[in-house]
């Protein structure tokens, strides 16, 4: 590759804005394979999973299938995009969890890129400031909020005066079902009890022309007070 096509080169001169993602993905890689540069090795990453979405969320046995990507730059992968979810997290250490605007900027980019559902709990303090994220479940089930009990455990645990639920559809779709409607509402009087205030519930999908935010939110459509 002629020097100045180099991304390590190219960094140095137009700063990582100018670089592909297959070239920003060369650098994390570093070496590539016979006949094939570490930027080659990206390009058929793109091209295989065509956005650094799609790529986050496959499992990383897929990426070794890419002639090249080995254990080794497969785990470079797994922490790169471990340590922007953990970016994410950290803007929330000092500013308060107010709206469903803050649950979109703290989960989004991570949830709406899996293929199974998961359900989340975003705990907070009394000044609504951010405790911790526990994932509740991941996979196919039906409802887990069916079982208040085993949901409010968490905010209890961690000593939570506010706690948000934050689920995502894999379908894209993320307007509320009647069942997530009527799960919500017995989690919300179950959590009045034990003096938790379920303060929103957020279902993450795709931004659609029908839904330009992404998101649907219980708080914001009248089903929380």
């Amino acid at each position: 590759m002629p020097r100045e096509e180099r991304p390590r080169e190219k960094l140095d001169r137009t700063g990582p804005q100018g670089l592909s993602d297959a070239e920003l993905l060369g650098l994390v890689f570093r070496t590539g394979r016979e006949g094939y540069s570490a930027v080659d090795i990206g390009r058929e990453l793109m091209r295989k999973y065509s956005t650094l979405t799609a790529l986050s969320r496959a499992d990383p046995a897929e990426w070794q299938n890419v002639s090249g990507v080995g254990p080794v730059k497969a785990s470079h992968l797994t922490a790169i995009f471990e340590l922007g979810r953990r970016m994410a997290l950290e803007a929330y250490d000092s500013q308060p969890v107010v709206g469903p605007e803050d649950v979109q900027r703290l989960l989004f980019a991570e949830m709406k890129s899996l293929r199974t559902e998961s359900m989340r709990v975003v705990l907070l303090d009394q000044r609504r400031r951010l405790i911790t994220v526990e994932e509740v479940y991941r996979g196919t089930r039906n409802s887990c909020m069916a079982d208040p009990a085993e949901l409010l455990r968490y905010p209890i645990i961690h000593s939570a005066s506010y706690f948000i639920v934050v689920h995502n559809h894999p379908s894209g779709d993320p307007w509320a079902s009647d069942a997530d409607v009527q799960a919500t509402k017995k989690l919300r009087k179950a959590a009045e009890t034990v003096g938790i205030k379920l303060a929103d519930h957020v279902i993450i999908g795709s931004v659609t022309s029908e839904c330009p935010q992404g998101y649907f939110s219980f708080k914001e459509s009248g089903f929380i007070p």
